[in-house]
């Protein structure tokens, strides 16, 4: 007869008490210098994670998070998407109603609005759901595109001050049509060298699913863009040589030459952070979260990844 009772059943039993909680996360990025912790500096990680480790603080786990997509300073996002790993225990702790309050709908749920007790119902970064992730997620290696909004504000548009934080204004009227040529031109997988900041080691190849142009409520110049992934300052730079398109100084076939020539150049202006988005992310069905997750980190353990944004 087996012994069920050792060390070994203790760790396998620990191994099973452990889970994976999905975060749904949004925030206005004006005031961080970006997603990633960075000592002395305030980013959306290291708010996040500080509230997480004031929350645990008892039970001995300091939460950590791994996020889909590591925007920019400046950069907003209203579907950005991360996991931690929790011990039942932990979770369990730290969700128990108070007495006298009606528990929550799961304890997922109460981690949430423990959380945003902690940093604040007000503050510029939300989390906006929580759930037990499915068997297999990766926040960062299951997905399968990322979608990006960049909102500029041409001489033809109403400039609305409520929006200003996260809309461009730009000094002349904008040819939105040229914009939505040049900007189909460039779907496909590519090589994107010309639109990424270069990184030691880092890939700059990329299947872009979907770009588009329009003109939106009030006038605004609307970017929407979607791809497995994006690389350093990517969208930023896509955008800009679509300005330059719609402002007369490329040609609507400008933008597909300089991304073949696979260099990058000053033909075209990368644009601020403040008037980028990240929408959504993608994930395959339940059941192909962890090949998916297999797959993307066996390719990208040949290359070092780069931020977004």
């Amino acid at each position: 007869m087996s012994d069920t009772s050792g060390p070994e059943a203790a760790d396998a039993q620990a191994a099973a008490s452990v889970v994976r909680v999905r975060l749904g996360i949004a925030y206005d990025g004006t005031d961080f210098n970006g997603w990633s912790r960075q000592p002395g500096l305030r980013t959306v990680q290291g708010v996040l994670e500080d509230a997480l480790a004031t929350l645990f603080r008892r039970t001995g786990e300091v939460p950590r998070l791994t996020v889909a997509g590591r925007t920019d300073a400046g950069v907003h996002a209203l579907g950005q998407v991360a996991h931690l790993d929790l011990s039942e225990a932990a979770l369990g702790a730290v969700a128990r109603p108070r007495r006298g309050r009606e528990p929550d709908a799961t304890l997922e749920a109460a981690l949430a609005r423990r959380l945003t007790g902690i940093i604040g119902a007000d503050a510029d970064v939300v989390i906006t759901h929580a759930e037990r992730a499915p068997a297999g997620f990766d926040a960062r290696f299951s997905a399968i595109w990322r979608r990006y909004e960049y909102r500029v504000a041409d001489a033809a548009a109403m400039h609305d001050p409520l929006e200003r934080r996260r809309t461009v204004a730009y000094p002349r009227t904008l040819d939105v049509g040229a914009m939505d040529a040049a900007a189909r031109s460039l779907l496909g997988l590519h090589d994107f060298a010309a639109f990424c900041r270069p990184r030691e080691g880092a890939t700059t190849i990329r299947t872009m699913q979907s770009y588009t142009w329009r003109r939106g409520d009030g006038g605004v110049l609307v970017a929407s863009l979607q791809a497995d992934a994006f690389c350093h300052s990517m969208v930023r730079a896509l955008v800009g040589a679509c300005v330059a398109v719609g402002e007369g100084r490329l040609e609507a076939s400008d933008p597909l030459v300089l991304l073949q020539a696979a260099e990058r150049t000053s033909a075209f202006k990368v644009m601020p952070a403040r008037g980028l988005v990240l929408t959504e992310v993608g994930y395959p069905d339940d059941a192909e979260l962890e090949a998916r997750a297999t797959q993307t980190r066996a390719r990208r353990e040949l290359h070092t990844e780069g931020v977004v944004g």
